[in-house]
């Protein structure tokens, strides 16, 4: 895990306080390993609820604007106003 880079835990509560490394490479909490340690993540591996408790409405569909429905000229025919032939 990189210096610098904010660290979570599995929930997504940013933890800043002291870190160790595990003999397998993970990041755990508290400057040495005890009962209380838990295992520390980067925002990219939280799970997708974690992530929208760390950034409110991460993952929600952008706002775009509706398209403009183009309405028929005065005097114009549509589909709705067309005369049917006989």
């Amino acid at each position: 895990m990189a210096k610098g880079v904010k660290h979570y835990k599995r929930d997504g509560t940013e933890y800043t306080g002291g870190t160790h490394k595990m003999p397998d490479g993970s990041l755990h909490s508290g400057k040495t390993h005890g009962k209380t340690s838990v295992p520390l993540f980067h925002f990219e591996d939280l799970s997708k609820t974690a992530k929208e408790k760390t950034m409110p409405g991460y993952g929600m569909k952008s706002m775009k604007p509706k398209k403009k429905v183009a309405l028929p000229k005065r005097g114009q025919r549509t589909a709705t106003n067309k005369k049917k032939k006989k």
